[in-house]
């Protein structure tokens, strides 16, 4: 299995493999530019390649891109909504530029509207964005925990989405555990992944999860609060990611995670426990 971790970009980006060896990983996740702003740090193209002559070197693959946190694709503000499909235009191709096969993006809040004109938001907001770059990263929709007005705490959310693309090849899912878990889907058993996996297939198919989120949750199964935790010392445990990792739909997919970063040991703590949940 690859195991990987959000990885800085601070300094040169090509400094991300290193760092990515450095823990251990033979997987990685990016943004590609400040995630907390809407500005566009150039991508030379020489450092560019000594990342991806890095990366293939030490063994780290696929490369993930995550969408930046401001962009909004359920937004009802015409000028924020805009931004947000302007801002997904530049990350695909931004992944394009890195070689990343996939970009990872937060769906949206539908604010002061209703969910259902949100969802239709976020799907002709990527329609459009598709159909403006055309190349061959997968846009994967990453889940919430659905606090507040969040979109995508529900599988059928997502379904609907990905429903009304019409580029249906360019999308798939990004299943981050922590937020499943707060959203009301149970990880702690064998049984209980077995049963959320299973609805997932039913929903919307295992064939478009491409990329898992691990992060054990320091908040209750149904609490609707996102706080990431430590593998195993969270309310999902141990025995609930061992039985996630060892199932047929999980067992080949890149596995990042996004645990709480304190001490310099803690990404090293949390993929060797990850490592060990999975022989």
């Amino acid at each position: 299995m690859r195991f990987g971790a959000h990885i800085s970009i601070a300094g040169k980006i090509y400094q991300v493999a290193e760092r990515a060896k450095r823990i251990g990983c033979n997987t990685a996740q990016i943004f590609s530019r400040n995630p907390r702003g809407w500005q566009l740090k150039e991508l030379l193209p020489d450092e560019v390649k000594r990342l991806k002559d890095d990366l293939e070197r030490f063994d780290i693959h696929p490369l993930i891109v995550h969408m930046p946190y401001l962009p909004n694709l359920a937004s009802p503000k015409i000028g924020l909504y805009l931004k947000s499909v302007n801002a997904l235009e530049e990350d695909l191709k931004r992944s394009e530029v890195l070689g990343a096969p996939y970009l990872v993006t937060h769906i949206g809040s539908f604010k002061e509207s209703s969910r259902e004109e949100g969802l239709e938001r976020v799907s002709e907001g990527i329609n459009t964005a598709f159909s403006r770059v055309e190349n061959d990263v997968m846009l994967l929709l990453e889940n919430t925990a659905g606090g507040g007005r969040e979109l995508g705490s529900k599988f059928k959310e997502i379904a609907e989405i990905i429903k009304n693309i019409k580029e249906k090849k360019r999308i798939g899912v990004c299943f981050d555990t922590c937020h499943g878990f707060a959203s009301g889907y149970d990880f702690r058993t064998k049984k209980a992944v077995s049963q959320t996996l299973k609805l997932f297939d039913n929903l919307i198919g295992l064939e478009r999860l491409k990329v898992i989120h691990a992060n054990d949750s320091k908040s209750p199964l149904g609490s609707h609060i996102d706080r990431h935790w430590h593998i195993g010392e969270g309310y999902i445990g141990e025995e609930g990611f061992r039985a996630l990792l060892h199932h047929s739909a999980i067992k080949n997919l890149p596995i990042i995670i996004e645990t709480p970063f304190k001490e310099p040991g803690d990404d090293l703590k949390n993929l060797a426990t990850l490592r060990r949940l999975a022989k």
